[in-house]
């Protein structure tokens, strides 16, 4: 049997089917909805400024008091555990499933439910549902003051406790905060909310959270890159904050509409201004090419250097295409611009090139000489091996103490670290294929 706690009567309904609301409720969501029908109704061309206005801003209140209830309302249902009539693990889930929501959304809400439902935040809840504060603004001041350490080791050596009267007092002053400020102002107040209701343990544990702060953001920095095949790398990163500062910085400087033509800061189909972002990507790319090459530290004995490689007809004419040292190819055109640009090494067939022999005169290959590697065999020789160009050793295929090989191109490869070691050793002998790939089996 199941029984509905909606239903009045409280009577037995088949399994599946809807319970029927009652009079009252179905009077309050009833006038709710004529309210947003009549509103959607409005003819806002007709409306006056002054009108739009006042239009404008009831809406934006009447969606934080709508998400209060929302809230209110998913707490109850989690509490009834009405998800256990689809077997949901979550009551989340079965909200999601009933309104479309998403489950990490619903999940948010029912968490902010819960929170202003504690009598620790119960005036954040209150001025949610009266409109004068916005769903974001509350979650910011729960988060803050939930953050507040129960207690604090001062500078001076003694550990501070912190009592409710404390987190009251921040709760209060965020509230005035939300009352002139959006959430973003509210976030960075509440990250120091103790320097105002408790100065003499706000710097310390300011101190100490901007320290792990650091400490996890060098430790979880990342930059991933993926080429899509039509001509872009996208990619995610993350980097501490100062750092993410002087990108920032250096990137506005070198988007400076000072430093440009009128006419190269609008898009030449639409005539409208490049928004900031498209300016910025702009800017990083132009950062790339012209940061000095000589000022990077080396990778097995090259700078950080792109190399392209192209032909003597398609460097004088700009036509045609041109090879990058990972293999993509570019246009001959931009090829030839890159070939101005420092970091930037043209590697020109049927040109002049630098001399790839050395001979005996030195052990080791020239930066040159690593670079005609890289071209040509674009990363560890060995059968089976991906290893980037710039993760291998110069190898001689003849040893150049004991065979006394010459150090040049020709006898020369490229093999990881794994590899190279693997062709120094006794036990395994090696073989050249007609690709050039090498193969090791171990001698019997």
């Amino acid at each position: 049997m199941s029984i509905s706690a909606s239903d009045p009567q409280h009577g037995w309904r088949a399994p599946g089917t809807e319970p029927v609301a009652s009079p009252h409720v179905a009077g309050v969501l009833a006038r709710v909805g004529e309210a947003l029908d009549d509103l959607g109704a409005l003819s806002l061309g007709a409306l006056s400024d002054p009108d739009v206005t006042r239009v404008l801003e009831a809406a934006t209140s009447a969606v934080g008091r709508v998400t209060a209830q929302a809230c209110r309302v998913g707490v109850e249902a989690d509490r009834r555990r009405l998800g256990d009539e689809i077997g949901a693990r979550h009551t989340h889930q079965w909200w999601a499933r009933r309104t479309r929501l998403t489950r990490g959304e619903a999940a948010r809400l029912v968490r902010l439910g819960k929170s202003l439902e504690e009598d620790l935040h119960a005036p954040v809840g209150a001025a949610l549902a009266a409109g004068s504060l916005r769903v974001d603004q509350a979650q910011v001041i729960v988060a803050a003051v939930d953050a507040i350490p129960d207690e604090v080791e001062t500078a001076d050596g003694p550990v501070r406790h912190i009592d409710a009267s404390v987190r009251a007092q921040a709760r209060d002053h965020l509230l005035e905060v939300a009352a002139e400020h959006d959430a973003k102002v509210l976030r960075r107040v509440g990250k120091h909310i103790l320097d105002v209701v408790a100065p003499e343990v706000g710097e310390a544990l300011e101190q100490q959270l901007l320290e792990k702060e650091a400490q996890n953001a060098a430790a979880t920095a990342f930059l991933k890159l993926h080429d899509d095949g039509h001509g872009k790398t996208w990619g995610r990163f993350a980097l501490p904050t100062h750092q993410g500062a002087a990108l920032k910085l250096a990137l506005h400087a070198i988007a400076n509409p000072a430093r440009h033509d009128h006419d190269a800061l609008k898009d030449t189909k639409t005539g409208e201004w490049r928004p900031t972002p498209q300016r910025l990507g702009q800017a990083f790319g132009e950062f790339i090419e012209r940061y000095p090459a000589d000022r990077l530290p080396q990778t097995a004995g090259v700078n950080a250097t792109v190399v392209v490689t192209l032909d003597l007809k398609a460097l004088h004419t700009g036509l045609g295409v041109a090879t990058l040292g990972n293999g993509d190819r570019i246009s001959a055109s931009t090829a030839r611009r890159l070939a101005c640009e420092a970091g930037i090494i043209p590697l020109v067939l049927g040109g002049k090139s630098m001399p790839l022999d050395v001979g005996r005169s030195k052990r080791f290959h020239t930066k040159y000489q690593r670079i005609a590697l890289t071209v040509r065999d674009k990363g560890c020789t060995a059968e089976g091996c991906d290893m980037p160009p710039d993760a291998c050793h110069a190898h001689h295929d003849l040893e150049w103490s004991a065979d006394h090989g010459p150090t040049n191109v020709d006898t020369g490869r490229l093999l990881c670290p794994h590899h190279h070691r693997r062709a120094h050793d006794p036990r395994y002998e090696t073989r050249t294929g007609p690709d050039n790939k090498v193969s090791f089996h171990r001698r019997t």
